[in-house]
């Protein structure tokens, strides 16, 4: 039997929660908890002399262990003569002091401030269903005239939204402090033992009503308490304790190793998040050690955005090298500091368990597992917002192979990378290292500080960058024939600037014209990322496609490459990069008009929807007659590489190999030029033709 919601938005639906209690029967209050399990919160709150009223007790246990302990001024009330009668009879011998009366909880007898407390287990959550909630507002009105200045309501719930926000809504605007304890539900052992967290709502009465709302949260009977300042985070905070419950629920008690489950850690203070964890299961049949059980794996500073710690693909590698029964795989997260690997580790290691995997003993040992055994190194050297991208930050990191890259994130998708380039000291610019350089510590800040380095032009960190390079093999780039030939670029983003720069500086007489419609994203790349314009590379701040569309409208300017490496913003859509109008038909012809006769679109694709990939090609092919695709290993992206050649000339057949003896010509080409830099190129072109396919 299920009961619990997949998602966390389910706590919010009416829906879920009427099937809840439906399905629930008899068992109904064992899922509240029984004396034992609630007893530290209700000595906090009710004194053993207090008077107190419990509203609709039924035939709980709850009042007869509280009267064994010494709590003897309880009044029990139930709507039910049935169980007023039972309850009666059943404690006359031994708890004779012990009363039960029939009385409706929305109008008791009692005179006003005659009690000190109120108790309430379920009843809310069941009278809240009644009547569009009327009936429970009633009954909690009536709580409030009965109880005396600095009397509390102390009610047990398990928290479904729209009773928490009535209950709370209300007692706000009367004046009363409010606070929600969490308590920690038991960890069952088989499948149906139940998930979901039990609170304790407690409602404090003041002689004068409160201007300012007092909203407190603790997790267990003794957390501290935390403030909040809207209702509205209150009931965010309970979702996420009962999604929480949800997922330990599924990690113990079943594995899957096509789950992606992860979760997000804050900073308890801040509120900011710290960690990030994903839990991934071996597959069934995998052969793992008895004792390799479960282990966590602490991702690198700085690499959190690598394709083996990213994607789910990479993960699955991960743990099968790992060879545990389940890893989890831990990213911590930008403007937060961490000591050391024994600090994380010891931050942690309290909640671990929580995500084992069923069956593993208690008492059993989990490795924390890392790359080199360091926490990697980052340093935030700036931040801004633009307009059009939102909040962004710029970022120095030192990479798995002991490397310092500097990156470009936009905040929106801070798991994407959206520039990147290698550092160097200022005087080794050339590729050749310093002597004797000290190996950087993992969790300090590299000897070389941030204002002595500076970008390596002829580094491209991203490898579709790379391909697109090796294209221009396909204009006969740096053969004898086109020896002094021109070469005009048209390219269509810009980011850290890193792919014009390396055109510029190493393709013989080019000349590159960039479109970039955020001038924020050109002002870093200057500041950033030594990009320098000059009069063979100049940049158009504007909107690409409205810039495709002048050129053509004006006529006489043709390019050999156009390139399109521009992301999508709209994360709704399976394609990540270029936006779907880039490649849009009528675009598409508009851009084969802009080619000269010899000329190549290059387009980086990245698109996770196999159907819109496979229309996007027939689009891009009913233009280009040649198209030829390679994919980037561990990512998504391909480069696809397209030739407006009739096809008698620009036979797939013929030009595979031909592209081979080009790319010689090409890496000559490059390596001899360096024009303006004083680094070097930093590529293999025949590499990067090697697994060119017909798209």
């Amino acid at each position: 039997m299920s009961l619990l919601p997949r998602t966390a938005e389910e706590f919010s639906s009416a829906e879920y929660w009427e099937r809840f209690f439906k399905k629930r029967g008899e068992k109904a209050f064992e899922w509240y908890g029984d004396y034992n399990k609630l007893c530290g919160v209700l000595h906090k709150y009710i004194k053993v002399q207090d008077k107190v009223l419990v509203v609709g007790c039924g035939n709980s246990e709850l009042s007869e262990q509280m009267y064994d302990v010494g709590y003897k001024h309880l009044t029990n009330i139930d709507i039910s003569e049935t169980v007023v009668t039972h309850m009666n009879q059943r404690n006359a011998e031994r708890r004779p002091g012990l009363t039960f009366q029939q009385v409706d909880a929305t109008q008791t007898p009692y005179e006003e401030a005659s009690f000190k407390a109120a108790l309430d287990k379920g009843t809310l959550d069941a009278m809240a269903s009644e009547e569009e909630g009327a009936l429970a507002r009633n009954m909690l009105t009536e709580v409030g005239r009965v109880l005396s200045v600095g009397g509390r309501y102390v009610c047990v719930t398990l928290a479904q939204e729209s009773v928490i926000k009535l209950a709370v809504e209300l007692f706000v605007e009367l004046g009363w402090a409010v606070r929600l304890h969490c308590l920690q539900e038991e960890t069952g052992k088989e499948e149906d033992s139940f998930a979901l967290p039990v609170f304790v709502l407690v409602c404090t009465k003041f002689r004068q009503p409160m201007p300012t709302p007092i909203l407190e949260m603790c997790l267990g009977e003794d957390g501290a308490p935390t403030r909040l300042t809207k209702v509205a985070e209150l009931l965010s905070t309970v979702r996420e304790h009962q999604a929480y419950s949800v997922l330990k629920k599924r990690l113990r008690t079943s594995t899957d190793a096509t789950s992606n489950l992860s979760l997000t850690l804050c900073h308890a203070n801040t509120g900011l998040p710290r960690y990030t964890l994903t839990v991934q299961d071996c597959p069934p049949g995998a052969k793992v050690p008895r004792s390799n059980q479960f282990a966590i794996f602490i991702v690198p500073q700085g690499s959190e955005t690598a394709w083996l710690y990213s994607s789910s693909e990479g993960r699955r590698q991960l743990a099968a090298s790992a060879n545990f029964r389940r890893l989890v795989v831990v990213a911590m997260h930008r403007n937060q500091e961490y000591t050391d690997m024994q600090g994380v580790q010891s931050e942690l290691s309290p909640m671990v368990m929580d995500l084992a995997p069923p069956g593993m003993p208690a008492n059993q040992q989990v490795p924390f597992l890392s790359v080199g055994g360091d926490l990697g190194w980052r340093e935030e050297v700036s931040r801004g917002v633009s307009e059009l991208s939102g909040e962004y930050c710029v970022e120095n990191v030192k990479g798995e192979d002991g490397e310092l890259y500097r990156r470009l994130v936009f905040l929106s998708n801070a798991a994407l990378v959206q520039s990147e380039s290698r550092l160097v000291a200022l005087n080794t610019a050339s590729g050749h290292k310093k002597k004797n350089k000290k190996k950087v510590k993992p969790t300090a800040a590299p000897a070389t500080s941030s204002t002595s380095l500076s970008v390596d032009s002829g580094f491209l960190c991203c490898a579709h960058h790379e391909v697109m390079v090796a294209g221009l093999t396909m204009l006969g780039v740096g053969t004898p024939q086109n020896k002094d030939v021109p070469v005009s670029v048209l390219l269509v983003g810009l980011g850290g600037g890193g792919l014009p720069q390396f055109l510029r500086d190493f393709v013989p007489n080019v000349f590159v014209e960039v479109v970039e419609l955020d001038p924020v994203v050109m002002q870093v790349a200057k500041e950033w990322f030594g990009f320098r314009p000059d009069d063979r590379l100049t940049v158009t701040v504007g909107d690409g496609l409205k810039r495709i569309c002048a050129l053509e409208k004006e006529g006489g300017q043709l390019f050999d490459v156009i390139m399109f490496d521009v992301d999508n913003k709209d994360s709704s859509v399976g394609m990540s990069c270029p936006p779907a109008a880039f490649v849009e038909s009528p675009i598409l012809q508009k851009v084969c008009s802009l080619l000269t006769p010899r000329g190549v679109f290059l387009l980086n694709l990245v698109c996770r929807d196999s159907v819109l990939r496979k229309s996007v090609l027939e689009r891009v092919s009913a233009v280009f007659p040649t198209i030829l695709s390679r994919k980037i290993e561990g990512e998504v992206n391909e480069v696809l590489l397209c030739s407006r050649g009739e096809k008698e000339t620009t036979d797939p057949a013929r030009i595979l190999p031909s592209l081979s003896e080009a790319g010689k010509s090409l890496q000559s080409a490059l390596s001899s030029n360096r024009t303006g830099s004083n680094s070097s190129p930093h590529i293999d072109i025949a590499e990067l033709l090697k697994d060119l396919k017909v798209a």
